[in-house]
């Protein structure tokens, strides 16, 4: 691990962020241009709710516009993180030694995999549960009109918090390779991440039923065990390299 000075950092980093920028405002452009059905696909997990005199509707005039131009937004991080994440662990690795710089250069995939697969879960599972829940307040004193803006900052944010929540094997893989944490460390505080994995999907679910927080909370236990083999892993490619 060589000693690289300051401004070599600093412009390094200007240059990743530049290309995370263009390459999400590449990825968010082509995704606005295919706007409406990508719109039409979130619009399917609350149409079953929705009566035939009610939908999505907006009360001002650019509150479509600055929706649509959210989830375009949103839409390109997915599209553009396998850049994202690249640029990340690229920054990252020149700081570490020879050994452990592979190995980050080896999360970029899971990273991708874990983010996507997050936003996937919280598409299928955990938004579907949670308009269910929420739909069933509508009664014939009460309609549903739900506001285009408040319905796509509810999906939005779930899916974001699903996506960077998935992100947690690959966290404490990272942790186990920088001997922040051990095997042994993780198993101990399991007991206490069940309690910690249960109040985030609290956090994270709109809806206070114990079923979809179950539904939120049981996939962050896995990911939790999927973590300590992450550490399991990097701890004894550490001893293997060390020896030779």
């Amino acid at each position: 691990m060589s000693a690289m000075p300051i401004t070599k950092h600093l412009a390094e980093l200007r240059q990743r962020i530049i290309v995370c920028l263009v390459a999400l405002s590449v990825a968010s452009a082509v995704c606005y241009a295919f706007i409406d059905p990508l719109f039409g696909v979130l619009f399917r997990l609350i149409e079953p709710w929705l009566t035939a005199d009610s939908s999505l509707v907006f009360t001002s005039y650019p509150e479509a516009f600055f929706a649509y131009f959210k989830l375009a937004l949103v839409i390109g991080i997915f599209v553009a993180s396998p850049v994202l994440f690249y640029e990340l662990w690229a920054f990252v690795a020149p700081g570490l030694y020879g050994h452990e710089r592979r190995f980050v250069l080896l999360y970029v995939v899971p990273s991708f995999v874990f983010f996507i697969a997050g936003g996937v879960f919280g598409y299928l599972v955990a938004l579907p549960a949670a308009f269910k829940f929420l739909a069933g307040y509508s009664s014939p004193d009460l309609k549903l009109l739900p506001k285009v803006s408040q319905y796509l900052d509810l999906s939005i944010s779930l899916l974001l918090a699903f996506g960077f929540s998935f992100e947690l094997p690959v966290f404490m893989g990272l942790m186990g390779l920088a001997g922040i944490v051990h095997v042994e460390m993780l198993k101990n505080f399991r007991r206490y991440f069940i309690f910690v994995a249960f109040v985030a999907a609290a956090i994270l679910t709109p809806t206070p039923d114990v079923v979809n927080q179950c539904i939120l909370a049981i996939p962050l236990l896995g990911l939790y065990e999927l973590g300590i083999v992450f550490v399991w892993v990097m701890q004894k490619k550490k001893v293997t390299e060390n020896k030779r």
